[in-house]
């Protein structure tokens, strides 16, 4: 008998259709009413897959759900999962991480260099013939400034080598300093910013960092500073960020992440000093299928009985 899957999202194709065939597949997000079928089918779910950008696993929902034994995360992040409930409960938790690094480090670099280099307004520019009135005005050079890092995991080195590759100083910031890595480390924030050209969000999203760069971080990065986001939009105060905007406390943005995605203030859709991405760290086909291909391994290894590949490891 085929074991029952919650899926709250689809993989792509191949993998949700390896997915299929190998469980009994609840797609909740189809549902005409959700409600009921969690009813219905809460005895019988043994596994949830939940994603990154999906709806999230509350402790409620788990609640409802009696066998519930392990959910499955498509994404690194899992600050959609209420972790404790699940603790409690004794429900394993799986991520995908390391397969994304790679790709989510590039958004940062190409985020960097659009802000810098006015990438977009140069598009534009040709695009609506300002070109044959005159040249566009001067942008930014990268080499030689600095990068700021919040967060020197995984993703945080990788986007440090790239920047590195283009003559920049890389400095970071994390909970505390990092064993074998040779940049500077700044226990300060603020300090941080301040001495900063770009101030780079690798960091992991979730209470603890929520509202980490207010104004006054802000502020410390000054007028010619630019801050790039690729990790939660939530890490932000996007209220305080307008306002920086705004007012031009700080140069300009880069932003692959908000805080209520996908619904973006439509004031930055005016500023021309404000790049914005549809949430894409990890948006190809390549690294979504291997991500997809990560969720399977787990949820096999799991009802194998063998070790799981990417648990995650949640602090009492």
């Amino acid at each position: 008998m085929k074991r029952t899957i919650l899926a709250l999202q689809a993989l792509l194709p191949c993998e949700m259709k390896q997915l299929e065939e190998e469980y009994d597949v609840i797609r909740l997000w189809e549902a005409h009413d959700p409600e009921n079928i969690l009813k219905t089918r809460a005895r019988d779910v043994q596994a949830i897959l939940s994603t990154y950008n999906g709806g999230g696993v509350s402790e409620r929902l788990m609640e409802a759900l009696p066998n519930l034994e392990i959910i499955a995360q498509f994404g690194v992040g899992y600050d959609n999962i209420d972790v404790r409930a699940a603790q409690m409960r004794g429900v394993t938790l799986t991520n995908t991480p390391d397969i994304l690094t790679d790709d989510t480090a590039d958004v940062a670099l190409y985020l960097i260099l659009n802000v810098a280099r006015r990438v977009v307004e140069a598009d534009m520019f040709v695009r609506v013939g300002r070109w044959r009135s005159g040249a566009m005005p001067l942008s930014t050079s990268l080499s030689g400034k600095t990068v700021g890092i919040v967060g020197m995991g995984r993703i945080g080195s990788a986007i440090a080598k790239r920047a590195e590759a283009f003559n920049m100083n890389v400095v970071y910031h994390s909970r505390s300093k990092k064993d074998g890595i040779s940049y500077q480390y700044y226990e300060s924030l603020e300090d941080m910013a301040c001495d900063s050209d770009f101030l780079v969000l690798a960091c992991a999203g979730g209470k603890s960092t929520e509202n980490l760069i207010t104004y006054k971080i802000l502020e410390a990065l000054g007028a010619k500073g630019y801050l790039i986001n690729i990790a939660r939009g939530s890490i932000v105060n996007e209220e305080d960020l307008l306002i920086a905007l705004r007012n031009q406390t700080i140069a300009g943005a880069g932003l692959d992440v908000f805080a209520n995605e996908p619904y973006v203030p439509e004031e930055m859709f005016k500023m021309d000093n404000v790049v914005l991405s549809p949430h894409t760290g990890s948006a190809t086909l390549e690294t979504r299928s291997k991500m997809g291909q990560l969720v399977l391994d787990n949820l096999h290894a799991h009802f194998a009985g063998q070790e799981l590949l990417t648990p995650v490891r949640i602090a009492s």
